[in-house]
């Protein structure tokens, strides 16, 4: 059951950490906290925290799937239902992973839209944005494992901005705490299923992985620290908006950056919006090579052309999606599908592998 690869053409365990945190920064980032605050207010923060602990259960399952088979997320299934119903099965969750970066692309580009050019195309924007992500996919996994580490370790300036806030936060607004239902603390979880999508991406880079036993560590470190960054910053957001005013804000983490004053720029949300174009390039480029993947092990298609058809399939996609309610539903339509992947789909094949390994032992 085990896949291939040449040495050559695999990672170091501690790309892994910039494998996942990059998949998990991106565009959810400059609005996740109002749609939290519908659930539970402004106990938000501790949803946050509860959904990054249940990824650690759902990473650990991950790794002893894999692990079982010795081979990625097409040979589990294989290994489960055989080599055709196997691949047949495995085929379907290539859109999942089209989905995914069709949702990040638009979103970003309806963000642009919104705050910097009205009259921004949609259609030659992504054509070009996609030729990017040809261009860096052809160059094989480690170059997109390369994208992953700059796209995490350029922008995280970003950070220090958020300091400018302090002055202005009222942490009052925090208060009380633990004063919602525990159903609308699930909620509130589930709500941010979108934002933390694309770790799961995991189970297809599997086999590329030099001594994948190595880079369990890194996956938890990464899982710890986009869970720490999330709850730091709806910390401040929740510090910085009343419930009134964040009610209003689609996008709060934009809003905030209007209030940073440098010298050398006046509108530095625009600064930030540019360099978002870079943070969600690996969010991009590591979905269709998932699904380029996943094409080429499930059907035979070279992956050169998988992935030239998959970002033609992208930019028809990202065409369709006009305005603001088209656009939240392809969110959560994607949110709803990473969360059943997640919760439900995972354990289900968790269980399923452990016992037809013990039966294929009998």
């Amino acid at each position: 059951m085990s896949v291939s690869i040449p040495e050559k053409a695999k990672i170091s365990p501690f790309l892994v950490f910039y494998l996942i945190s990059s998949m998990q920064i991106g565009i959810g980032v400059l609005g996740f906290q109002r749609i939290i605050a519908k659930s539970v207010g402004y106990d938000g923060w501790i949803s946050v925290i509860v959904a990054g602990l249940a990824i650690h259960v759902s990473i650990f399952m991950m790794y002893k799937i894999v692990e079982t088979v010795d081979g990625d997320f097409i040979s589990v299934h294989t290994y489960l239902l055989g080599e055709k119903l196997g691949r047949l099965l495995s085929f379907f969750f290539q859109f999942y992973f089209i989905l995914l970066a069709i949702a990040v692309l638009r979103t970003y580009i309806e963000v642009v839209q919104v705050w910097m050019f009205p009259e921004f195309s949609t259609f030659w924007y992504s054509l070009a944005y996609l030729g990017l992500v040809i261009y860096i996919i052809l160059g094989g996994f480690r170059t997109v494992a390369g994208i992953a580490f700059f796209g995490t370790v350029l922008p995280s300036y970003l950070i220090l901005t958020f300091g400018y806030t302090i002055p202005y936060d009222d942490y009052h607004n925090l208060f009380p705490v633990f004063n919602h239902k525990f159903s609308e603390f699930l909620q509130a979880s589930r709500d941010m299923s979108l934002t933390y999508l694309g770790y799961e991406t995991f189970l297809i880079y599997y086999p590329y992985l030099k001594n994948p036993k190595k880079s369990k560590k890194f996956a938890h470190l990464a899982i710890i620290s986009t869970t720490l960054l999330y709850t730091v910053l709806t910390i401040v957001t929740f510090s910085y908006f009343s419930d009134k005013q964040l009610e209003k804000t689609v996008w709060a983490t934009l809003t905030m950056w209007k209030i940073v004053e440098l010298p050398f720029v006046e509108r530095f949300e625009y600064l930030g919006i540019a360099n978002w174009s870079l943070i969600i390039l690996p969010n991009i480029c590591i979905s269709i090579w998932c699904a380029s993947r996943i094409l080429k092990r499930t059907v035979k298609l070279q992956q050169k052309k998988g992935v030239i058809l998959i970002c033609l399939i992208c930019l028809v996609g990202v065409s369709l999606f006009d305005n603001r309610d088209q656009i939240n539903t392809l969110n959560d339509m994607t949110g709803k599908i990473g969360f059943y992947f997640h919760y439900i789909y995972i354990p289900i094949l968790f269980f399923a592998v452990l016992i037809a390994k013990k039966v294929k032992k009998k």
